[in-house]
């Protein structure tokens, strides 16, 4: 098994090389057929690592534990969905993981899009050759998921924290974001290199850069999901390094697919196009480095290796050769159209791109600057939750605002009383919000109050939006509300999607607001028979007990709550002890309450030999909320990406493929 496995990524390595050299000589000379065979290459390369991935799923169900890998990331009383979630829990497979989606999504974007690259843009098969060359590299000579070893009678088993449903989804999701971007940064580049500096790649490449954010921002929040039931510290995002890792590309393209229209539409931000492009693949890139490094500590980096090094030689190749190519092709590069006026929606589009970026410039700077100090000064200056608060505060406020905003100003140059008359109805909805919480006591948070008095601004610009448009088609025709709704919608997909994705944005705000500024706690010692109080909640201790589970002995301290001298039921928390692995974890107890809006959260920190134990109780009010926005999220998006034959026709007319 594992000399297959070897052999495929042998196989795949040469074949990707090839596409990446052959198909490059191709383009340089103008052989088409030398530079199809370089495209059949590309796709017969994720024949081959589809082999190695399979060989290695193969392994790790069956516990052949004389490959290392399986040896050091599975044992016999791993679950089995478990040890296939094995494949992504360490170095090895990780890296598999990432050659196996990028030769995947590269040939299925070169499939749909073939004429087009062998006509106007034939760099992008080098390109994307090129970097799945230096992963096919580091599977075959550096890290290989195939080496071999002693059998062990069983193995380490997999990491507790990764024994959890969420995380057999969040990283292949996380995975598909960071190759995800790899598609429009290969046809950005190609653009460029075949001096295509028109609009054509951003259209091709539309969907799957959606697509990339869309998988990327579920998987944050995925993962956010993750952390909160599972480390059990009872909040929901702590800006850990590796959060962070995946939150600053997502930034970026975010700010990237709100600068496209500018482009689409005004023919602006061309060259400010291509820098975000290429600075959400370069982050995506850090991204993998920090998690899978070990160049940093933190709950989410399961690994420890010597790959640091190569993964920073790749991505400073990456930002060289971008920046020189971005250069060399500044004169045809820039725009020659300009913003007309300050008060219009491309200057709307711009504010929001420049607090985006400031925002990942920021959360980025709080990331390496540790490392940067310890290679200067010998020990490593965190950065702390506050230096994050403060600028998500700073920069995250106006971009709210933005939201609401940038949809009710018209594009190239914006009345100021046409301007005042659609923002007086969101404006009072906000001023009767704030008015409202201050009354009711929110007013010891002002940032909190602030953000929940933008926030009613949105959501209130959004629904003037849907309004408006829905009584304007209705006016047209006979349809009644709802199919005026409905083809409103459908024949704006783009629009308002997007309008769906801010309110899931808004939703996520206000949770976040809610448990980070109006959460209550109570921590200390119970004995069996004892309460505690916490905000409305009365919980009791009643003992504790302890069970052998599949993979773990299990011990749990029982509670029963009520509130308000109403039973609730018992809640059971507390830690399971793995016996390969040698670790323990935090087991929380969670109580929703959707109609009150909050979580009853308990975590047993300690069990005592006398019978006690130390509790922590936490309240955590709207984070609810936070996982609903995740689901609207994902509404938006499919309305966003879902395809409209109009629109490609128009498309179609607009771009006539022409020979380069």
């Amino acid at each position: 098994m594992a000399e297959l496995g070897r052999a495929a990524l042998v196989v795949a390595f040469g074949l990707i090389v090839y596409a990446a050299v052959a198909g490059g000589y191709a383009t340089l000379r103008g052989r088409r057929r030398l530079l199809d065979s370089a495209t059949n290459a590309l796709f017969a390369s994720l024949g081959a690592v589809a082999v190695a991935a399979l060989v290695l799923v193969a392994a790790l169900v069956r516990h052949d534990f004389s490959l290392v890998y399986v040896a050091d990331h599975t044992s016999r009383e791993l679950p089995l969905r478990y040890s296939i979630s094995a494949f992504w829990g360490g170095q090895q497979g990780s890296l598999l993981l990432w050659l196996l989606v990028l030769t995947g999504m590269g040939s299925a974007a070169v499939a749909l899009n073939r004429r087009l690259i062998r006509d106007v843009l034939p760099w992008t098969v080098p390109i994307l050759g090129g970097i799945a060359s230096f992963f096919a590299f580091m599977l075959v000579f550096v890290a290989s998921p195939f080496t071999t070893g002693p059998a062990p009678a069983d193995g380490v088993g997999l990491n507790p924290s990764l024994q959890n449903p969420y995380m057999m989804a969040h990283p292949p999701l996380l995975y598909l974001g960071y190759v995800g971007l790899t598609i429009p940064f290969a046809f950005a580049m190609a653009a460029l290199a075949s001096k295509r500096t028109d609009e054509r790649w951003i259209v091709v490449t539309r969907r799957w850069t959606l697509a990339s954010w869309a998988f990327l921002g579920f998987a944050i929040l995925l993962g956010a999901k993750w952390a909160y039931e599972e480390v059990g510290w009872g909040g929901w995002y702590a800006w850990d390094p590796v959060e962070n890792a995946a939150l600053m590309p997502w930034l970026i393209a975010t700010a990237f697919l709100h600068s496209v229209m500018v482009q689409e539409k005004k023919n602006m931000l061309r060259v400010w196009n291509v820098v975000l492009v290429t600075g959400a693949f370069a982050l995506s890139l850090f991204g993998t480095f920090l998690t899978r490094s070990g160049v940093i500590s933190s709950i989410h980096s399961f690994t420890q290796s010597s790959i640091g090094a190569w993964f920073l030689g790749f991505i400073a190749v990456v930002i060289a050769a971008s920046i020189a190519l971005i250069l060399v092709r500044l004169p045809v590069l820039r725009s020659p159209t300009r913003l007309e006026s300050l008060v219009s929606r491309e200057a709307a589009f711009l504010y929001n791109n420049l607090f985006l970026v400031a925002l990942a410039l920021t959360v980025l700077w709080g990331v390496v600057y540790p490392l940067i100090s310890e290679a200067v000064r010998g020990f490593a200056v965190t950065v702390g939750a506050p230096y994050y608060d403060f600028f998500a505060i700073a920069f995250g406020l106006p971009l709210v605002l933005l939201m609401g905003i940038g949809p009710l100003v018209a594009w190239r140059r914006a009345s100021l009383r046409a301007l005042g008359a659609s923002l007086l109805w969101p404006t009072g909805v906000a001023l009767f919000t704030g008015t409202l919480l201050l009354a009711a006591g929110a007013g010891s948070s002002p940032a909190g109050l602030i953000g929940y008095t933008f926030a009613s601004f949105v959501l209130a610009a959004i629904v003037l939006e849907f309004a408006r448009g829905t009584r304007a088609r209705r006016s047209l025709g006979d349809e009644g509300w709802l199919g005026a709704f409905a083809g409103l919608v459908g024949r704006n997909r783009r629009r308002y999607g997007g309008y769906v994705v801010h309110a899931a944005i808004v939703l996520l705000l206000v949770g976040a607001v809610g448990i980070g500024g109006f959460g209550t706690e109570q921590q200390g010692k119970l004995a069996p028979g004892e309460s505690v109080r916490v905000g409305s909640y009365d919980l009791t201790y009643l003992g504790s007990s302890q069970q052998r589970g599949a993979n773990a002995v299990e011990m749990r301290g029982s509670f029963d709550v009520s509130r308000g001298g109403n039973e609730l039921g018992p809640l059971s928390a507390g830690k399971n002890r793995y016996l390969a692995e040698q670790q323990v974890s935090n087991e929380v107890a969670i109580r929703s309450d959707w109609l009150r809006g909050e979580d009853l959260f308990v975590i047993v920190n300690q069990f005592n030999g006398d019978g006690s134990v130390f509790v922590k109780v936490l309240v955590n009010p709207l984070v609810n909320l936070i996982w609903l926005s995740g689901l609207v999220f994902v509404l938006g998006s499919l309305i966003t990406m879902w395809p409209d034959a109009r629109e490609q026709r128009r498309l179609a007319r607009r771009f006539a493929y022409a020979p380069a």
